[in-house]
């Protein structure tokens, strides 16, 4: 199997040019912040540590796991706060039937005539939902990261505005608070608040894609973790296949790589119940530890 290229985030091609890599993390709950945990410290047991890519782009889960990469704190540090109770993160129990939630927001969305307005209808839905308090919430998510400032590397945070429907990228020149843009980014309409964030309000990143791989734009290299497998949520302008397809077509190498069976049945039918954490981290690395990614060398 050819060497893993990304733990510095730059590597050389055989002719010296400068090669970069991205990897793109995707939403899935607390169940996906395990999976993809895991999945990372498997393919680094493999030999295969993609963690030093020199772009990161997080989306509702992702923006989490992004974060944390971003910490400094190495994979078994990262693995062990997913899986021992003493470590791991302080999480509040949310039922989520997917079939209702389906529902609900077709019905919120039934008028929409494009991805934008969906957007903006989800947003309405998402503020108008009786939910935990924003400080409650907010407590949870600085309880995930293990340092609350930004990683000097390129991080982007993607959530959506939810009055406006428009996307807003956070990175470490946007003036906003590492927690709080994460926190945004996490904001599951219905289910947790929309995060005020100077007299806007924000929500998941995932309305506007499950993984917004299009923000990876320039890379070389692109690895794509989707924990809730391919499929959009919601109808996209920015749809993960398109998005995959366009890189492709711009000459970077993209692989995407969604749980396998055993990874599905741990991450469970609640991706947002805490309980999936041990299971799913551990599913997550047997599952690395099994990939070959087979990056092309240049």
């Amino acid at each position: 199997m050819p060497e893993i290229a990304g733990v510095a985030g730059v590597v050389e091609s055989a002719g010296g040019a400068e090669m970069t890599e991205a990897l793109v993390l995707g939403g899935g709950g607390v169940g996906g912040i395990a999976w993809m945990t895991g999945l990372l410290a498997g393919l680094a047991d493999a030999g295969q540590d993609v963690t030093g890519a020199g772009l990161l782009v997080g989306t509702s889960a992702g923006a989490t796991v992004a974060a944390q990469l971003g910490s400094g704190l190495d994979l078994e540090e990262l693995y062990a706060r997913q899986v021992e109770p003493s470590a791991q993160a302080r999480e509040i129990m949310a039922e989520l039937d997917v079939e209702k939630f389906a529902a609900e927001i077709g019905a919120a969305t039934a008028t929409a005539g494009s991805a934008a307005e969906l957007r903006r209808a989800v947003g309405r839905l998402a503020l108008a939902a009786r939910t935990v308090g924003e400080p409650e919430r907010r407590a949870v998510i600085a309880s995930r990261l293990p340092v609350h400032t930004w990683p000097e590397r390129a991080l982007k945070v993607v959530a959506v505005d939810a009055e406006s429907g428009d996307t807003r990228i956070f990175d470490r020149d946007s003036g906003v608070p590492l927690v709080d843009a994460v926190a945004a980014s996490c904001a599951v309409p219905g289910v947790w608040p929309p995060v005020t964030i100077a007299d806007r309000r924000y929500v998941d990143g995932g309305i506007r894609s499950v993984a917004n791989a299009d923000l990876a734009s320039g890379a070389d290299r692109v690895l794509v973790l989707v924990p809730l497998g391919p499929i959009e949520p919601f109808p996209s302008d920015h749809a993960l296949d398109d998005t995959v397809s366009a890189l492709r077509a711009e000459g970077a190498e993209v692989l995407l790589i969604a749980p396998d069976e055993a990874s599905t049945s741990a991450i469970g039918p609640n991706p947002l119940d805490p309980a999936t954490r041990r299971p799913a981290a551990e599913a997550g690395r047997a599952q690395g530890r099994g990939l070959k990614l087979g990056w092309a060398r240049s």
